[in-house]
C-alpha cells in the first residue's frame, strides 16, 4: 500500500455535509480501509523525505503528496 501511495497519489479524503456546510471527514470518521490507506500515505511521504539530502528536503518540504516528491 505504501508503494501504491507513491505511484497513484494519496487518499482523497471524503467530505460530508452538516448543517449545509461541507467539510472534510476527520480521521476518526474514516472507514477502516481509509485509515489504513492514510497511514500508508504518511509512511510513504516520511520514507521519501528521510532519504533526501537536507538542501533538497528544504525545497520539497512544502509538498503534501508523496507522488509530487
Amino acid at each position: 500500500m505504501i508503494l501504491e501511495s507513491v505511484e497513484n497519489g494519496q487518499l482523497i479524503w471524503p467530505t460530508i455535509e452538516e448543517n449545509r456546510v461541507t467539510r472534510t471527514k476527520k480521521y476518526t470518521e474514516l472507514s477502516a480501509a481509509e485509515k489504513i490507506q492514510d497511514d500508508c500515505d504518511m509512511k510513504a511521504t516520511n520514507i521519501i523525505l528521510q532519504r533526501l539530502p537536507a538542501d533538497i528536503y528544504s525545497l520539497e518540504n512544502h509538498h503534501r503528496v508523496a507522488k509530487d516528491l
